[in-house]
């Protein structure tokens, strides 16, 4: 006997019990009202393609519940996913059983629903001391942008967040040109190899966050006062030992050496050649691991565990775009000034020339001698 609430999803979004079967053979449920919150199977045990096997301790029968949604009417648009819930009904060999309905052993519906869920990634700028989200996007330029890198597991197993790599452009589109890489080679901060402070912040507050910062910049040659970053971010098991695929390094100038946030030193190294693995490449979380000896011929679909995140613009004061914030000169302006400026040297002009005039007509004059009266 197994009763599936409505319900399914827990989202308020009631499932069709047209839509549901129990095991391989697909066998339906009873006949339920519209009114119902309740969906009921009934089958015997050794029916719908259910197996059996015999341990030390116990007889387990396992089947599962599916979930296979189906457009409605004329639709071609569904909302719900398909899922599949393993259920398995434990019978203890060495006591008595009796032939009443016995509350099957299931494994939680989560473990399929984990299997179908996709992290949520968020990459964020943050206020100086990290607590809160910054609220203004503007910046002084060489002022550090303090940014946070952050995955929301939910239930799934512990995770590390890395930031694989990020690239600053003038566009939200990261393939546009100009661009400037700041974060390569599987989690090396480059943009602190310049004359920049950026580094990864050490060390992490949660396994699933990073944080770090960068120097603002612009562009050269280019009016706009904006840049936007985008990082790709990606998770493994947070028991994992990181490596050259999955870390986070930072220069420090003072030692002249890479250093990781977490890991064995040596993981760095590869940031002085330019190359750590091949480009593109990520560990994905191993499914099987996850599963081991659980049913492990069934389908399952694997979590997203990578994604590419856009913050921005980041707004610069300073520049030549954005003087109107700080008090711009218009061209009328410009040729006053001219004009006053070219007055104020005639007239300088016009007063070293007198002066000269002057002086050389008392150097032309006849010097007169007084004569004594007894002369």
């Amino acid at each position: 006997v197994v009763n599936v609430s409505k319900n399914l999803f827990g989202t308020g979004r009631l499932v069709r019990p047209a839509d549901l079967t129990l095991g391989p053979e697909n066998c339906e449920p009873l006949i339920s009202g519209d009114s119902d919150d309740m969906v009921r199977f009934e089958v015997e045990l050794h029916k719908c393609g259910n197996s059996v096997q015999v341990t030390e301790d116990a007889l387990v029968y396992s089947t599962f519940l599916l979930h296979n949604p189906r457009p409605v009417g004329n639709l071609s648009i569904l909302r719900t996913n398909r899922a599949e819930v393993p259920i398995e009904c434990r019978y203890p060999r060495r006591s008595n059983v009796s032939s009443e309905a016995i509350l099957p052993t299931w494994v939680p519906f989560r473990t399929t629903v984990l299997s179908e869920e996709k992290l949520a990634f968020s990459l964020r700028l943050m206020e100086e001391d990290w607590g809160s989200e910054k609220q203004s996007p503007t910046f002084q330029l060489g002022d550090p942008a303090r940014l946070q890198a952050e995955v929301h597991a939910g239930r799934h197993i512990p995770l590390r967040l890395f930031v694989d790599y990020c690239v600053a452009t003038l566009t939200p589109d990261q393939n546009a040109s100009p661009h400037h890489t700041i974060v390569d080679f599987h989690g090396c901060l480059v943009d602190g190899l310049s004359d920049a402070s950026s580094a990864f912040k050490a060390p992490r507050p949660r396994p699933e966050t990073l944080q770090f910062t960068v120097d603002t910049f612009h562009f050269a040659n280019d009016p706009r006062n904006m840049i936007y970053i985008t990082c790709h971010l990606k998770v493994t098991p947070a028991s994992r030992v990181p490596d050259q695929l999955n870390k986070a390094c930072s220069f420090i100038k003072s030692s002249n050496r890479w250093f990781p946030v977490e890991g064995p030193a040596d993981i760095c190294n590869c940031c002085n050649k330019g190359s750590c693995g091949l480009p593109g490449r990520s560990l994905r979380l191993s499914h099987l691991d996850r599963q081991r000896h659980k049913m492990a011929s069934r389908n399952r679909r694997h979590v997203t565990e990578e994604a590419d995140i856009t913050v921005g613009p980041l707004i610069f004061l300073g520049k030549a775009a954005d003087r109107g914030v700080e008090g711009s000169t218009s061209p009328h302006t410009s040729v006053m000034v001219g004009i006053g400026l070219a007055t104020v040297l005639s007239l300088t002009l016009a007063t070293i020339v007198l002066g000269l005039a002057r002086r050389h007509h008392t150097a032309s004059r006849p010097m007169i001698c007084p004569v004594s009266a007894s002369q």
